[in-house]
């Protein structure tokens, strides 16, 4: 998928269907077929423990409910895309959030919640995928995400990746590695580096 370049504020428009196209993963609108992964991964001790969040008790028919009032009604701060392989098979999603228009940044997050698709690059894929959609169709100038202090292997993609660290921070007893990318790094060493598989 080709994107146009964009000097408007920083608005994620929607694909309305469409597919972003990178070398192992799909990036498309989330659909409510992905409610059973979403809890599942939810719901797995393992993958909290990588994202700071305590593991999902809540009922799936309440998760449901939820989950489909944003599906149909999306904030504007936040813009989540499932990842699939290039078979259509979901393995993740990642997520752009907290979008300042007036500051031209968001957050980033990412996670390859199918274990048969971690460590073999389609994390690494889907980073590099969404921040160059991310930086040729909107207005956003940065990019930055927080990654615990003792996930080394996410901190090396996300290095890779073209991610600076820029500072640490703690929340709810946990300590986070800050790592920022500027739409003019992102420019300047796009040919460059292409990370380690994000966990």
């Amino acid at each position: 998928m080709k994107f146009r370049k964009s000097s408007t504020p920083a608005v994620f428009k929607p694909l309305r269907g469409s597919e972003i196209d990178g070398k192992r993963v799909r990036l498309r609108e989330k659909k409510l077929s992905d409610v059973h992964n979403d809890y599942a991964w939810q719901c797995d001790a393992e993958l909290s423990r990588f994202d700071a969040v305590q593991v999902l008790e809540l009922p799936f028919a309440l998760y449901l409910l939820d989950y489909s009032a944003e599906l149909k009604k999306p904030r504007r701060t936040r813009f989540a895309l499932g990842i699939d392989n290039l078979e259509g098979k979901h393995i993740g999603n990642c997520t752009c959030y907290e979008i300042d228009e007036k500051k031209n940044e968001a957050q980033f997050g990412i996670m390859i919640g199918d274990a048969e698709y971690r460590d073999k690059g389609y994390g690494r894929d889907a980073v590099n995928t969404m921040v160059d959609y991310v930086f040729q169709t909107t207005g956003l100038n940065r990019i930055y995400l927080k990654t615990l202090d003792w996930n080394l292997r996410a901190q090396k993609c996300f290095t890779g990746c073209g991610f600076t660290p820029c500072g640490e921070t703690r929340r709810n007893g946990y300590n986070f590695v800050l790592m920022e990318m500027y739409k003019e790094q992102w420019e300047k060493g796009r040919s460059g580096n292409k990370g380690d598989e994000a966990h």
